[in-house]
């Protein structure tokens, strides 16, 4: 992407902010700057709501005690000390922050609706603390004396401080865009779609959603704090119930997960807030049927309803044409991995009982045994998806066992999964960029600016990832939604997705799984493939000709027990390995068990 292009848009942002500034310039009716203002407002809220909801898939219903905490914030920092006007608004940005990580870490633990809860309990005892501890909060009566943001010695004015606004909007807007168009905004996106594969690709899930939570508690705490400026004062009355599903409501109705929805919600709603302002029961109830009718009829918002228009513009069929990469794990020799008397129990149930292997450098190894051998199991023990109640994993040296998946996948283990996990809603290209989320080094605050490293580093993963993708040969595919392609191709998706993680050892948990046969053979060539471009690989499959075809070692369990391991020839060939797959047969063991029981004739 040029210069020209990267700068357009920041340009026409700034051009439409100072549009919007020489309008409201000229309005004398301050009822209307008003309104303006409180669209400033309710952006503000809802921009930073859209990160939580709309890329994270955290439900909250506890922003008014984020925007209690600003306005509070700066209420008591300005009444109580002679702070300047504008570090106690940067204060209460802060406090609203930390009140935002406090409030993540216990309500993380749980999903769905039981987030819901937990944050809806945050939201009620801040309405119930600010409501009735006087002393400090001052209660109904509120707190007086709030000291206005000034200019050049003067308090703002009604102008002031909608241009205030429409400069702060603009300026969000364009760090959440830096922020959510790159490695972060995909590692959110991935949350709301696949947790465990988010995991598996390096993102650190926890993490991310703190990071979520503090963004939407800065941006809510930032518009309390200007609402309390702005009037000078504050009371229990500004904190309620109703302005947290209102907060939600903007996002919901505008389009969650969309730059613009924030924006679109916050003029449409608070157009209509000031409409119905005399009749207070028809806006709860018109709140209440919005949000019903966003969650239900219009899932996609406003914004939503205008994607298929500006999906046509997608140039969904070019080709990557950026050639195959040469070399993706450091190939060499030696041993790679080293498995020792790994057990893992689930009651009675025992899928690994001191399980021992060994995995070498530049080979291809298959894991293979009979349905409920304990494959899948092993697989995510090595992975870290669960943790092994007994024995070691040591891979390059370092024991792994009960490590989190995140940080295995950034030691050089890459995996794909026996059902497809894939993020279907993102495209081709964005799965398998998703990839390299761990081999990125650009941090939030450099994402958030747009450094210039960390533009660098998104186009150096974009490239590579479209060298993976003609690997796989789905170059031409790339700006597909993933979930849209047929079941063989989502495979290799899964399976680019997994090589961007630049792993030293490809694990692949039955990576034929519903392919025909030509789609076999033809997986068969890209393992080899493959594996000539450095990467050792663990496969768990139950389809033999390919098993037999390309593997260099053979393992094989039984009932979580290993029973043999060695050359693809000679396991095939293991008396146990048969019994196993094919039974033992009753006329072999009748002899061995009837030698002196009398012969019968069937009638």
């Amino acid at each position: 992407m040029t210069l020209a292009k990267r700068l357009a848009h920041p340009a026409g942002v700034v051009a439409f902010a100072a549009a919007l500034i020489g309008v409201v310039s000229m309005f004398g009716n301050d009822y209307y700057l008003r309104i303006a203002f409180m669209m400033c407002v309710y952006y503000l809220c809802a921009a930073g709501m859209n990160v939580l909801v709309g890329y994270a898939g955290q439900k909250s219903l506890g922003q008014a005690g984020l925007f209690a905490a600003g306005a509070y914030g700066v209420a008591l920092l300005t009444s109580r000390t002679d702070m300047d006007p504008w570090l106690a608004l940067a204060l209460a940005a802060v406090i609203s922050g930390v009140c935002g990580v406090l409030i993540a870490l216990p309500s993380l633990r749980v999903k769905g609706p039981y987030l819901a809860m937990v944050t809806l309990a945050f939201g009620i005892v801040v309405e119930k603390l600010v409501g009735e501890w006087t002393d400090v909060f001052g209660g109904a009566q509120g707190i007086y004396g709030i000291r206005p943001l000034t200019w050049k010695g003067a308090p703002l004015d009604t102008t002031q401080w909608v241009v205030l606004g429409i400069v702060l909007c603009a300026a969000l807007h364009l760090l959440l865009r830096n922020l959510l168009g790159g490695r972060f905004g995909r590692a959110l996106l991935s949350l709301q779609a696949d947790e465990i594969a988010s995991s598996s690709v390096g993102v650190r899930v926890y993490r991310a959603k703190v990071m979520a939570f503090v963004v939407a508690a800065v941006t809510c705490g930032i518009a309390g704090a200007l609402v309390a400026q702005q009037n000078q004062y504050i009371n229990s009355d500004f904190i309620t119930f109703h302005l947290s599903i209102f907060i939600l409501l903007l996002v919901l109705f505008g389009g969650a997960g969309s730059m613009y929805g924030p924006l679109v919600g916050a003029v449409l709603l608070t157009l209509t807030d000031a409409l119905l302002a005399r009749w207070p029961s028809a806006q709860h109830f018109l709140y209440g049927f919005l949000l019903l009718f966003a969650l239900y009829v219009m899932p996609g918002g406003v914004v939503g309803l205008f994607n298929k228009w500006f999906m046509k513009s997608r140039h969904r069929g070019e080709g990557a044409g950026n050639g195959v990469p040469g070399q993706i794990g450091p190939g060499g020799e030696g041993e790679l991995l080293v498995v020792q008397g790994v057990s893992k129990s689930y009651g009675g149930v025992k899928p690994a009982q001191d399980v021992s292997f060994r995995l070498q450098r530049g080979h291809i190894h298959a894991l293979i045994g009979p349905n409920g051998a304990g494959k899948s199991t092993m697989i995510n023990m090595l992975t870290g998806v669960i943790a092994p109640d007994a024995g070691s994993i040591r891979f390059l040296g370092e024991n792994i066992a009960g490590r989190p998946a995140h940080t295995i996948c950034c030691m050089g283990m890459g995996r794909t999964f026996q059902n497809l996990r894939l993020f279907a809603e993102l495209s081709v290209l964005d799965n398998v960029m998703l990839g390299r989320h761990s081999r990125m080094s650009n941090g939030f605050l450099s994402s958030l600016v747009a450094w210039p490293t960390a533009g660098k580093q998104e186009r150096e993963t974009r490239e590579r990832a479209l060298q993976l993708l003609d690997l796989v040969g789905l170059g031409h595919l790339a700006h597909w939604p993933a979930g849209s392609l047929p079941y063989g191709l989502q495979r290799r998706v899964e399976l680019a997705r997994a090589l961007a993680t630049e792993p030293q050892l490809l694990l692949l948990d039955e990576p034929a799984a519903g392919l025909n046969p030509q789609e076999t053979a033809e997986l068969g060539e890209l393992l080899l493939r493959v594996g000539k471009c450095g990467v050792s690989i663990l496969m768990v499959e139950h389809h033999m000709d390919l098993v037999m075809s390309i593997s260099d070692h053979v393992i094989v369990l039984d009932y979580g027990i290993k029973i043999a391991e060695g050359k693809p020839a000679e396991v095939q060939a293991n008396p146990r390995v048969v019994e196993a797959y094919l039974g033992v047969d009753d006329e072999d063991e009748a002899p061995a068990h009837c030698a002196n029981a009398p012969h019968t004739v069937p009638a």
